[in-house]
């Protein structure tokens, strides 16, 4: 048996605790399988802690989490906290602190899911979205002034390093090579000024490193209209943090809802642990119904195992998800009545 695989588990806030413990079920189902030994240590970081504490986590959080193999994440916010204190108190701290510069996001049109788009089929929308982690948009620079004034002022500043923008198409390049061999970038170098152009450029010199990469680009605007309107021209899809982040919800929507959506925070060097999670976040709308779609955090689970080396165990358990969604086994969101531990249930057995 292989040496255990150490994993910091935070459910977090809302449905996260609710869709953790599938996603855990499902990866103990792996492991009797393909013979892989897990060793999961419960970290109880949320919105709770801090209404405690004033903390999200820890003040030695982060270094509880460097010895760790990965990092397993539910879901961050709920009302009474707001979200820039809930996702900078943790979720971003850590994405920084462990260089997690890319964002992986599959859109797959899984096997018995419905897309909203008419006259699509699996075979049209099967693409990844690689989203700047670190930088860009979501920079801490910036403040206000003259607060409650008729004269207040709001200021946000945007950084792109060239090591910070090189690496991550560099990710994106080697992600297409090893796929369909195109790459489009996502700009905006029309409207800001600055920031895209040399975005720009700098895809264009690291293209040159890739000649059998076809390489495309798109305005922001217009590229979201080309993923409703054309979502088979996409294979691999690399964007700015802002830009990232708003493809990779619009994607998963093609693909039949939000709910199934998974992602990885990745270090490419494996220096740090990568986080894993689901798109969706806390709706604490729905949380404590047991009604939540528990497929985002379970597809991330196998993220992580193909993270960790082990193809097989990944591609087994987004096989039994494709089984379940086919077999007509779904949760309120995907229009089904089935619980959020019935779905997590019939996973793992699947598996």
């Amino acid at each position: 048996m292989k040496n255990a695989l150490k994993i910091a588990v935070i459910a977090g806030d809302g449905i996260g605790k609710e869709v953790v413990p599938e996603g855990l079920r499902v990866l103990d189902a792996a492991s009797r399988k393909f013979d892989l030994r897990f060793d999961f240590t419960h970290l109880d970081w949320s919105c709770e802690t801090f209404a405690k504490t004033g903390k999200m986590m820890p003040p030695d959080g982060l270094d509880q989490l460097r010895g760790y193999d990965a990092i397993f994440l539910g879901a961050v916010g709920f009302p009474g906290v707001p979200d820039h204190v809930s996702l900078w108190g943790l979720l971003i701290p850590i994405r920084r602190a462990f260089r997690q510069f890319v964002n992986l996001r599959p859109v797959r049109l899984l096997k018995g899911m419905d897309t909203p788009l008419k006259n699509r089929t699996a075979a049209d929308i099967d693409f990844m979205i690689v989203r700047e982690n670190t930088e860009g948009e979501y920079s801490e620079i910036g403040g206000r002034l003259y607060r409650g004034t008729d004269q207040e002022i709001a200021v946000q500043e945007t950084v792109f390093t060239k090591q910070g923008v090189d690496r991550v198409l560099r990710y994106a390049f080697d992600l297409a090579a090893k796929r369909r061999k195109h790459l489009t970038s996502a700009t905006k170098s029309n409207g800001i000024i600055h920031t895209m152009p040399f975005w720009d450029e700098r895809f264009a010199a690291v293209a040159k490193d890739y000649p059998g990469i076809k390489t495309d680009q798109y305005h922001i605007d217009i590229l979201t209209s080309h993923f409703v309107r054309h979502p088979d021209w996409f294979d691999v899809v690399v964007g700015s943090n802002l830009f990232g982040d708003i493809l990779s919800d619009l994607g998963p929507a093609i693909a039949g809802g939000i709910g199934i959506a998974p992602s990885a925070n990745l270090d490419p060097t494996r220096s740090f642990p990568s986080m894993f999670e689901p798109v969706h976040g806390s709706a604490p709308d729905i949380a404590g119904k047991n009604i939540a779609n528990p497929i985002g955090q379970i597809w991330s689970a196998a993220m992580m195992l193909d993270h960790f080396g082990e193809p097989q165990a990944a591609a087994a358990v987004v096989a039994a998800i494709e089984a379940v969604t086919e077999g007509g086994l779904k949760t309120p969101d995907l229009g089904g009545k089935a619980s959020t531990s019935e779905v997590g249930k019939a996973i793992a057995a699947a598996v």
